[in-house]
């Protein structure tokens, strides 16, 4: 069996030319004043609404 060889085949500033070459230019940083708490609007995804038992009793194998 082949050993993998220890050394990386791109150097550092090889794979930064790949991401940009994918991706494009990043944008800016945010900077912290410009900064907002986000809040969530929508409901949950991860579990049922509350008003629906019988989707709750699926759930927990009821």
């Amino acid at each position: 069996m082949a050993d993998a060889p220890s050394e990386s085949p791109f150097t550092d500033d090889e794979y930064a030319f790949l991401r940009h070459v994918r991706f494009g230019e990043l944008p800016p940083a945010v900077r912290p004043e410009e900064r907002v708490e986000l809040t969530e609007t929508e409901p949950r995804r991860d579990r049922p609404e509350p008003d629906d038992p019988h989707r709750w009793d699926l759930r927990h194998g009821a």
